[in-house]
């Protein structure tokens, strides 16, 4: 039968349309049906764990002392969410040999008006003056400054101080002489020997640092067997996630060192890289650390200290950012943000 063009058109626009409405239909039912699936994945899904762990930050992240003053660095900590705040040591600034008791305690005072604790002390000093250097000069200089520190720990009202105890090697000193292993190992012991009596006098706790780089103490093992070989209460593990990441896992080191761990760096680092120097170390979340996996392990070993992220490049233009990233990446961490 003869059909006009008309007509044809007509029936197409009615198949098409016919087409669409029962697109449609698919559509909507598939559309349906994904909600479903996904309100059903949503219910299967667990709320996020909550950690009853304490957030802490490093003066480092912060444009201290060019920048910001400390109190200000403090104000600044407190606004953002932080518990706590870790504090360094040089050889310049409010943290120094400079300070002494009473302008140690007045930065606690300062702290506390502020209403944030001092979470812990380290130094960048272990490196130009290790207590196990070849030159006795620079030995007896770090021994000085380690008790300076300890000192200033007590003054500072934090009963943490990381230590760094010994070097084989420091590959960003050309001038460094390296330190054999053994001579390394029988320094280092000597040296926190002769810090204890002054950090139990004061009751601050000498906290071994883990460090990849330093060719000293390289496994969980080696750290367990040289912490326990002081048979003390003041001696424990100042554990930094990504100072090992380069080669191991801190997932693995944390059940192993387990109550040993007295306070901790959160250092995030990637691997996605070859460069090998502080610029492998990250803004929190942005390395390839599984912190799930470590979250939980320091919740196994019943963990809840400060978690204090460690940076060294503070942001040169609105430097608040960072630290309010860091306080919400924190957050989202310990379940207290979804």
């Amino acid at each position: 039968m003869f059909r006009s063009k008309d007509s044809s058109h007509e029936n197409d626009a009615r198949m098409e349309r016919r087409q669409l409405l029962a697109y449609a239909a698919f559509g909507s039912a598939a559309v349906v049906a994904g909600s479903r699936e996904l309100q059903a994945n949503q219910a299967e899904t667990p709320p996020p764990r909550k950690y009853d762990m304490k957030k802490s930050i490093n003066l480092w992240a912060f444009p201290y002392p060019d920048k910001m003053s400390l109190r200000d660095c403090l104000q600044l900590a407190k606004d953002a969410g932080f518990d706590g705040i870790e504090l360094n040591y040089d050889l310049e600034s409010d943290l120094s040999p400079k300070s002494g008791t009473k302008e140690f305690q007045q930065i606690r005072r300062q702290a506390d008006e502020i209403g944030i604790e001092i979470s812990g002390l380290c130094s960048f000093l272990f490196w130009p003056y290790p207590l196990t250097s070849n030159d006795p000069a620079e030995r007896g200089r770090g021994m000085e400054l380690a008790g300076k520190m300890t000192q200033a720990a007590h003054d500072l009202g934090t009963e943490n101080l990381l230590v760094v105890p010994g070097a084989v090697h420091m590959p960003w000193r050309e001038d460094h002489d390296p330190t054999p292993n053994d001579v390394c190992d029988r320094r280092a012991r000597e040296a926190i020997g002769k810090l204890l009596p002054l950090a139990e006098r004061l009751n601050v706790h000498l906290n071994m640092e883990n460090i990849f780089f330093n060719g000293f103490l390289l496994s969980p093992n080696e750290m367990v067997e040289f912490v326990d070989s002081f048979s003390s209460d003041h001696v424990h593990v100042h554990f930094d996630t990504g100072n090992i990441m380069q080669f191991q896992f801190p997932e693995h080191w944390i059940p192993i060192l387990g109550k040993r761990i007295k306070n901790v760096h959160l250092k995030e680092f990637t691997k996605k890289g070859t460069d090998n120097s502080l610029e492998a170390f990250r803004p929190l979340l942005d390395g390839t650390t599984n912190w799930p996996a470590v979250l939980e392990a320091f919740d196994q070993i019943g963990y809840d200290g400060y978690l204090t992220f460690e940076y060294f490049h503070p942001y040169q233009h609105f430097p608040e950012a960072l630290i309010y990233q860091t306080s919400d990446s924190l957050d989202r961490m310990l379940g207290v943000k979804v």
